[in-house]
């Protein structure tokens, strides 16, 4: 099967004679349709216990650890809303509904990684174990969208050089500023 694969892929190669977006093809993936059913299980899992259990436990809370909770809760919300549109986004482009010029100008508009990381506020501790996981777990999910992301937007680079540009294009989506090496 590898073997089919490799032929597939070097014959598009060299029939288009142009580079293979990962990123496009991800989006197109089973992966996104994991990342797509991952992301909209958080956002109900997250509903319903801010709704629920969530509303219980924020009651028994006093003080720092309160207001803690309440802002807490509010930007898990907040990222959730943001993640859960550009799921919505990608998925519309994939199928089809939307051009991928669409999706661009519609992901420009959301704000997907803007807020920091809690565990360094000294009440996140205090906070309920449950709605702790879930805001770590909605930091994994927007990390996954970021990386998705970053590799969808990496810039289409030229035949000369592909080698060069697929690594260029992994060390982006990973994350890895490129080596620049001046003599």
């Amino acid at each position: 099967m590898l073997r089919g694969w490799k032929a597939s892929f070097m014959s598009q190669l060299k029939s288009q004679h142009q580079l293979v977006s990962f990123g496009d093809r991800l989006a197109g993936s089973t992966k996104f349709d994991r990342l797509f059913a991952d992301g909209m299980a958080l956002v109900e899992r997250t509903a319903a216990y801010l709704d629920g259990e969530g509303r219980d436990e924020a009651k028994a809370l006093q003080g720092a650890p309160s207001v803690a909770y309440a802002t807490e809760s509010m930007r898990l919300t907040t990222r959730l809303l943001e993640l859960a549109s550009w799921l919505l986004i990608r998925r519309s482009a994939k199928n089809g509904e939307i051009t991928a010029q669409e999706a661009t100008a519609k992901r420009a508009r959301l704000k997907i990684g803007g807020s920091g990381r809690p565990s360094h506020n000294a009440q996140f501790e205090a906070l309920p174990a449950s709605l702790r996981q879930l805001i770590e777990e909605s930091f994994h999910l927007t990390d996954r969208v970021l990386q998705l992301e970053r590799a969808i937007e990496a810039p289409a680079g030229d035949a000369g050089d592909p080698v060069g540009e697929q690594r260029a294009r992994l060390e982006t989506a990973f994350g890895r500023p490129r080596l620049v090496v001046s003599n």
